[in-house]
């Protein structure tokens, strides 16, 4: 745990779930810091992009002066992880977008579908199997979550669910120093993505 707590995560603090990541981190012993401006980026090991609202996100990103040096701090290969609203803006692509588009920082090569499990009453809890985390699932909330459609070849697919209608989608994936989850895990008392993004980091 010393190696882990000598690193400083940043979580993204514009809108949506940030404190449940901060108080997580700071369960695991690390040093984390709710990101606002562009310059804090370059104090950190690794950044968190939460949950929330992902249209809202990029328009408080836009006004705050911060799309640019997010897009650089991702694609200059530094760990970066995307939960729910936060994979919508770590992907290449996405469908089911508002008219005008949404803003997105890209360097994950996946087709992210924004809404694909519908409005908040469709929200959800299921045991997820993750092969990573052996033979314990684990406790995965979906809130008005989005899913991956398509993913490109260099990412690794870590868990898939099936969704109402019988289709068999991608919610968590990892790429280089990217990770990204459809759903919660700061909304659960599960630690174990937080380590893998750790991990990652050191």
């Amino acid at each position: 745990m010393t190696e882990k707590s000598e690193s400083t995560i940043g979580v993204l603090a514009l809108q949506g779930a940030f404190l449940e990541h901060v108080k997580m981190l700071r369960r695991l012993g690390v040093q984390a810091v709710e990101v606002r401006k562009a310059e804090q980026l370059a104090a950190l090991d690794g950044l968190i992009i939460p949950g929330g609202e992902s249209t809202s996100m990029g328009l408080i990103a836009e006004r705050w002066g911060l799309v640019e040096p997010l897009r650089q701090w991702v694609h200059s290969g530094r760990p970066t992880w995307g939960t729910c609203a936060g994979m919508i803006l770590l992907a290449e692509r996405a469908t089911g977008q508002k008219r005008g588009g949404q803003t997105l920082l890209g360097g994950l090569d996946v087709t992210v579908n924004r809404n694909y499990f519908g409005r908040q009453v469709d929200s959800f809890e299921t045991d997820l199997p993750v092969s990573l985390f052996g033979d314990v699932p684990f406790p995965a909330i979906f809130i008005r979550a989005p899913a991956i459609a398509e993913a490109g070849p260099t990412v690794e697919v870590l868990a898939q669910v099936t969704a109402s209608n019988g289709e068999t989608v991608i919610v968590a994936v990892r790429q280089g120093a990217l990770l990204a989850t459809a759903f919660h895990p700061e909304l659960t008392q599960d630690t174990r993505w937080h380590e893998l993004f750790l991990e990652m980091v050191t």
